[in-house]
């Protein structure tokens, strides 16, 4: 089997690049290949499926306005059926006094690029939340629009099903090797015992990116980090309640009738996940997040833990921003990893740029010129601050 394009990894981010390939005119061959096509341990379905503005770079942000865009236009898209639940909830991103500099940094960043976030300080938050604590707080950035939550198994769904006639051919299996001739990929290995060749091979697997880049001789430094999302019940529902990051980096938001939490791994030890390990560690419950929660919203002294989820996302080492774009030698490999947390959100805009540099040679909607491997090569961060 030859194709003119493979695709390795058939979640959201290779859905996102098979699709609008073809909304670009691509007319040639795509094969997408998924290793878990029930998608159980992905991180596009793993993830806590939300969307921000609040980025320290501007071209994060535009990503993801991208994004906001698309969700604002879903049905005429996608059809009259299309929906992923997304609440417009916001995010409250919560800063101490060592924390306000960046975060008036951030703001200013968001500002340009015309997201609709305020500053407040403790007092205006207070005001604005009366169940908050703002305990050890300078300031907060507020997400009034453009930012909140949504069903990521909807979303995937809805680009998978667009797939199904706009010729595709998905196949479940793992890749095992990438050949290579000099400076070229010339097609990849599966546990199946195929073989394809391919004009261009796309790099779109999420938290196993660095090892797929390892079969083409690359190195990209992209590994997976294991997370730990906590289900719990309280009684107190607030309605008003947006996506609350606390200084400690604990965050916690609403899910219809319960609560979602989590970001209690701790920096120091953090390396990467076993490929097979999505048991919960649930003493970071107890030990971390619980005291955390209590100290920030008090009504949250008295919760009850219902259930837990543990997945692995695509951490880029280097600087936790995506790399997007062709190996400056290998130019026939693009990469599409390293989102380290924003790749669901960002993927739709990621598969628009990724479809235009291949069929138009260049970026049109949105330049992703410096995402580009080099930086990689040159071991130069480009580094993003607001990593949640």
């Amino acid at each position: 089997m030859r194709y003119d394009i493979v695709i390795i990894g058939g979640a959201i981010v290779g859905s996102s690049i098979a699709y609008y390939l073809r909304e670009e005119g691509f007319s040639g061959s795509i094969a997408l290949i998924e290793r878990d096509p029930q998608f159980a341990h992905a991180a596009t379905t793993l993830s806590l499926a939300s969307i921000r503005q609040q980025f320290s770079i501007p071209e994060n942000i535009r990503l993801s306005q991208f994004t906001l865009k698309l969700f604002r236009r879903l049905k005429e898209e996608f059809g009259a059926d299309a929906d992923i639940g997304f609440r417009e909830g916001g995010y409250l991103i919560l800063a101490g006094e060592n924390g306000l500099p960046i975060l008036k940094a951030n703001h200013e960043a968001q500002m340009a690029e015309g997201a609709d976030i305020v500053l407040e300080d403790a007092e205006q938050l207070a005001q604005r939340f009366a169940w908050l604590s703002t305990e050890g707080i300078s300031a907060g950035a507020y997400g009034r629009t453009g930012e909140g939550w949504f069903d990521a198994h909807a979303m995937l769904m809805l680009f998978r099903k667009a797939l199904r006639d706009k010729k595709i051919d998905f196949i479940s299996a793992s890749v095992t090797a990438v050949a290579r001739d000099g400076n070229r990929v010339t097609g990849v290995s599966l546990d199946n015992g195929q073989t394809l060749a391919a004009g261009i091979v796309v790099n779109a697997a999420g938290p196993n990116a660095g090892k797929v880049a390892a079969f083409a001789q690359l190195s990209l430094p992209v590994e997976p980090r294991k997370r730990n999302v906590f289900v719990f019940e309280a009684r107190e529902k607030y309605a008003d309640m947006p996506l609350l990051v606390d200084p400690s980096g604990i965050y916690v938001r609403p899910e219809g009738s319960v609560y979602l939490t989590g970001g209690a791994e701790p920096e120091e030890g953090d390396g990467p996940a076993d490929p097979t390990d999505f048991e919960v560690d649930w003493p970071l419950f107890e030990e971390v997040i619980w005291p955390a929660l209590a100290t920030r919203i008090p009504a949250f002294e008295a919760i009850k833990p219902t259930r837990a989820w543990a997945g692995h996302y695509d951490y880029n080492t280097l600087d936790q921003n995506a790399v997007i774009g062709p190996h400056p030698e290998v130019r026939n490999f693009l990469f599409a990893n390293g989102f380290s947390g924003h790749g669901l959100q960002q993927a739709p805009a990621v598969g628009k740029a990724l479809a235009e540099f291949l069929v138009h040679g260049g970026y049109r909607t949105i330049d992703c010129s410096a995402f580009g491997y080099e930086r990689v090569a040159e071991g130069r961060a480009f580094r993003e601050l607001n990593v949640i």
